[in-house]
């Protein structure tokens, strides 16, 4: 069975198996056909496959006469903040799926292709007709441009660094360090990585015992655009890592801001509190960025993902910068507040099967159910039910997989585990009528 999957977020799949050589051909060529400054930078993450991939990118790329600039191994992130001088980038990766992944992520003028691009990629377009382009290897400012932004860290903070492996290792160390941190790093080589690539998912066992007797520690997925937080012993959720980048965005002045829609209510809560201003969209980072560019937003990001996004960086979720910018405030005496207010409120996220063909049928019926039973819902993105000013939940169809998607959060553990569980009961009710 074909598992590529085609979105915004980039073309990905089982390399050799549903994603190959011939497919990054053609989806290169297509893509120069976007590329108006016939300039695009190049990166890839730590996966054995990326250097082939990479080499048949490059060679697609100039063989419809645009140059390349080669970044080799890096973060995502880093690819974009290029991006934005050279006019498009390409990142080889699939983020933080498993090892025998890979994939594509496309960007124009700094940001992720939006919808109406992404047929021209998928869709044949005929080559163009263009001298041969040259390639150069490049270094990146990114590592100068961040310390700029950020500016010494006094406190001196004692950090444990989970690379897992991926991109971030000659990135997140040295940024901390020139800040002015003390840093140890663990799972710095993919060979030897005692945990998944995903943070979000993964235990984080080894970094929790690390961080014993430091002050915090940071998880990175393999292309180092995820970011997961430990501690005093224990793994936050992805929504306290997007609050603490908030918390300090509102410190730097910044009122508006972007959420997902399935982001923490205590996000939104405590930038209102300190008289910032929230509009909510689709979940998505691609569709957070979107907003963002219609609404001059100054910050915000996705809570699901532990992505915070800097518009005036970079048009992405910044795992690298956002560590940093946390660790600028662990010296602020009111940083467990912070945290401990975020913490108050429980996420959980789940997802259950349920054939494509039958999601806008399911998704209709329990619709009908939740209007009978919550005060408010939003249609936006799927259907979210209020149930009160610190209860929610959301049900969402995913575009690329037989799944539905439910997402609950309280102030209350039992509250929200009730939620979830009858949530996920309605789900499957709704699926066994209409099947």
């Amino acid at each position: 069975m074909d598992q590529m999957k085609k979105t915004i977020s980039g073309i990905r799949g089982i390399f050799g198996d549903d994603f190959n050589l011939k497919d990054t051909l053609q989806f290169c060529n297509n893509f120069s056909s976007l590329i108006e400054s016939k300039k695009c930078v190049l990166g890839k993450d730590t996966r054995p496959s990326g250097i082939m991939i990479k080499e048949v990118a490059s060679a697609a790329l100039m063989k419809n006469g645009i140059n390349t600039y080669n970044l080799e191994t890096v973060p995502t992130p880093v690819v974009f903040r290029e991006s934005r001088k050279y006019g498009a980038g390409l990142v080889i990766t699939s983020s933080h799926n498993p090892i025998e992944w890979n994939g594509i992520k496309f960007i124009i003028n700094g940001r992720g292709i939006n919808e109406e691009e992404l047929p021209r990629i998928i869709e044949n377009q005929e080559s163009l007709k263009s001298k041969i382009g040259v390639e150069e290897q490049i270094s990146s400012s990114y590592l100068e441009d961040a310390k700029e932004l950020i500016g010494k860290i006094e406190s001196n903070p004692k950090i444990v660094i989970d690379i897992g492996g991926g991109a971030a290792k000659d990135f997140a160390p040295i940024l901390l360090r020139q800040l002015g941190c003390t840093v140890s790093v663990i799972n710095e080589n993919l060979s030897n990585c005692t945990r998944g690539p995903d943070p979000t998912s993964d235990s984080l066992s080894d970094l929790i015992n690390a961080t014993s007797k430091k002050e915090i520690g940071f998880a990175f997925d393999l292309d180092g655009d995820r970011l997961v937080v430990v501690r005093n012993g224990k793994k936050q959720t992805p929504d306290v890592t997007l609050g603490l980048g908030v918390a300090k965005a509102l410190e730097l002045g910044y009122k508006q801001f972007v959420l997902s829609i399935d982001t923490s209510i205590s996000v939104e809560k405590f930038i209102k509190e300190k008289g910032g201003r929230v509009q909510r969209s689709k979940v998505g980072e691609a569709n957070v960025i979107d907003l963002m560019l219609k609404t001059d937003a100054q910050a915000g990001g996705e809570g699901s993902s532990g992505g915070f996004i800097l518009p005036e960086f970079n048009y992405c979720r910044e795992g690298i910068l956002t560590s940093g910018l946390i660790s600028s405030m662990l010296g602020n005496s009111k940083f467990n507040e912070i945290l401990n207010f975020m913490e108050s409120y429980i996420q959980q996220r789940e997802k259950i099967e349920v054939d494509s063909m039958f999601h806008d049928k399911v998704i209709e019926k329990v619709s009908n159910k939740f209007s009978k039973e919550y005060s408010e819902m939003i249609t936006q993105d799927g259907i979210k039910g209020i149930i009160d000013e610190d209860s929610w939940v959301l049900i969402r169809k995913s575009n690329t997989e037989d799944i539905i998607r439910v997402s609950a959060e309280s102030n209350n553990v039992d509250k929200c585990n009730r939620i979830m569980k009858n949530t996920l009961e309605l789900v499957k009710q709704c699926y066994d009528e209409i099947r």
